[in-house]
């Protein structure tokens, strides 16, 4: 049986073999540009591989080179990182770097992005042992559903109970072929269901809000937790509920939260973003009081130490972090010299050119072109585009770029949006139609708008 977590799997296996070279081929699917970034990035996985081959001493003093990527928005900074986390099957988080505040202050600490990373890693591997699972959990559900639509005969009074007689057992039988083939959808049963609600309140303190929501479910698990309602469901969304209850029931998940934690300290990857926005040194006025704070309580999460989660403590010497942020204002060398020496491999992106964005439009895996096709493709209208009207969208996107804020390949889907607008409009109806978009209908449509200053500011 191929499960869900088979693929996943596939690709970390297949990951030992791929050279840096091939990780960044790999990138170019997804990313269009930004070679330097890719390559870095390439190389980070790639050490991460060399580094498992290494007898345990020697790994042990062995730490990621962290990278800060250095660029406008809309680049592929994010989706850089995001495909390389993807590829290498590892936990992966984002968070900015801006809404961290300095111990003391009211706000997230530093420390949520470790266990922002471990739940990450438990999500990760929750679902592959539920995937590993679920084909012994169906045989159960199967059962149990049996169960409720036929429910077994009472055995008689006696020392031994006999077996079900025959014209039960052949009932049976006729309903799990009905079952299989689909044809008892119609029908409900009644099944308990878990009380997902939670009591809230909120407690102002030192201590970060999900701090203080984890310790109140671990002192309280009986009051908060295991209730059940009973509730009459359409078959298959029971069938989905005792199958959720059975994969709980067969995964162990104390192993779940070993494997997660191993997994988050070993191949975890954060991305920092916005680093540029808490750099700069200490200001005597104003919200940025404590931009130098946030630095040093991330400097020790950077350089390595140990995180208490309710999973137990997660050391974070071997977690890859890789930083960005436009630095428009502020650069470099205004981070605090601890925490520019954490990052040693600095890549700067380049701004994307107008070739770039209609490349951007058509070549990646997800190429914005495509996704739109697919969408209205759903309501039966085919929508086709010639090579200039992606080159004049492309056009449009860059003049509004140049003469706006700069938000890079963001601004495609923007230009998408209004050029489809219509023929989103009328989409949906009874029959379905073709239109294919050339240039003269893409400057029909966003011409107006970018003639007007203050409408390709407000709406482009």
């Amino acid at each position: 049986m191929t499960t869900a977590s088979a693929p996943a799997r596939e690709e970390r296996r297949s990951l030992d073999t791929l050279s840096p070279r091939e990780i960044v081929a790999e990138l170019d699917r997804w990313v269009v540009g930004q070679a330097a970034a890719k390559r870095a990035v390439a190389i980070a996985l790639r050490s991460r591989i060399r580094r498992r081959r290494l007898p345990a001493a020697v790994a042990a003093d062995i730490t990621p080179k962290n990278i800060l990527m250095i660029g406008p928005t809309g680049v592929g900074k994010t989706e850089i990182a995001r495909r390389l986390a993807q590829l290498a099957g590892s936990p992966f988080i984002k968070v900015e770097a801006s809404k961290f505040t300095e111990v003391g202050y009211v706000g997230r600490d530093v420390d949520a992005i470790v266990r922002d990373l471990v739940a990450a890693a438990l999500d990760m591997v929750r679902r592959e042992k539920q995937g590993e699972v679920r084909e012994k959990a169906e045989v159960r559900v199967e059962e149990r559903l049996l169960d409720l639509l036929l429910p077994k005969p009472r055995p008689a009074p006696g020392p031994e109970a006999p077996e079900a007689p025959e014209p039960f057992r052949a009932t049976r039988e006729r309903l799990r072929a009905q079952l299989r083939a689909g044809q008892l959808d119609s029908r409900s049963v009644e099944v308990d269901v878990p009380e997902r609600t939670f009591p809230t309140f909120q407690i102002l303190g030192s201590q970060g809000g999900e701090d203080m929501d984890v310790a109140i479910r671990d002192m309280l698990p009986g009051l908060f937790g295991g209730r059940t309602k009973r509730r009459t469901l359409p078959l298959p969304e029971a069938r989905e509920v005792l199958r959720q209850e059975e994969e709980s029931r067969l995964v162990d998940q104390d192993q779940v939260a070993r494997e997660a934690v191993e997994r988050a300290e070993s191949t975890g990857i954060v991305f920092l973003d916005e680093l540029d926005k808490i750099a700069g040194r200490e200001s005597l006025h104003g919200p940025e009081v404590s931009r130098e704070g946030v630095q040093r309580d991330l400097l020790p999460i950077v350089e390595g130490t140990a995180v208490s989660t309710k999973y137990g403590p997660v050391r974070t010497d071997h977690i890859l972090f890789i930083a960005a942020g436009a630095f428009h204002v502020s650069k470099p060398a205004d981070l605090i010299p601890e925490l520019q020496g954490r990052f040693p491999i600095r890549v700067e992106l380049q701004p994307l050119a107008e070739e770039d964005l209609v490349r951007i439009l058509v070549e990646p895996q997800n190429a914005l072109v495509g996704q739109y096709r697919a969408l209205l493709g759903t309501e039966g209208v085919d929508v086709s585009f010639t090579d200039d009207s992606v080159a004049e969208m492309a056009r449009f996107a860059a003049r509004v770029n140049d003469t706006t804020e700069n938000i890079g390949a963001r601004r495609l889907a923007t230009i998408l949006e209004n050029v489809l607008d219509e023929v989103s409009f009328e989409a949906g109806g009874t029959s379905g139609f073709a239109v294919t978009i050339d240039a003269a209908y893409v400057r029909r449509r966003l011409e107006p708008l970018v003639k007007s200053q203050d409408l390709s500011r407000f709406i482009l």
